[in-house]
């Protein structure tokens, strides 16, 4: 049986990075779009279900903290160039991406242009606890 007076411990870190520049909505709707890839490549770091003293239903959510932090744009470059070269998946956000409109142009946008060129606004990973603390080393957490 667990002992449910520990604290939870993880051994991974999500986290969610932004460029510092973005206004509110666009901070707010890029977070959304990232953490959901994470969310649908790893099912396991989803949890139960919620239900409420009056028995509705509500939706799983990760079972851990997302961190998120912002950074300049040069910043944000090197991180994605850190996370690519500890073989973590990430999913990105770019510029481009607040002028199209549905999931395929999304894609197609991001298809467009070369990994070293990408124009990232934010970028979102999953990993060992350490491996994330050295990918954001320089990076602020989000006020």
């Amino acid at each position: 049986m667990d002992n449910v007076t520990e604290p939870v411990r993880f051994d991974t870190k999500i986290a969610v990075l932004l460029r510092e520049d973005l206004v509110s909505w666009q901070r707010l709707n890029v977070t959304a779009f990232l953490v959901s890839g994470i969310a649908g490549t790893n099912p396991e770091l989803v949890g139960e279900p919620y239900e409420d003293a009056d028995g509705t239903q509500y939706l799983p959510m990760f079972r851990q903290p997302v961190l998120v932090f912002e950074g300049a744009k040069e910043f944000m470059a090197l991180a994605h160039q850190r996370a690519l070269g500890r073989g973590l998946t990430v999913s990105v956000f770019t510029q481009e991406l607040f002028t199209t409109g549905n999931d395929r142009d999304n894609r197609a946008a991001v298809r467009a242009v070369q990994q070293s060129q990408l124009d990232l606004v934010g970028l979102a990973l999953h990993g060992p606890k350490n491996a994330v603390d050295k990918i954001l080393k320089g990076a602020r957490m989000h006020p």
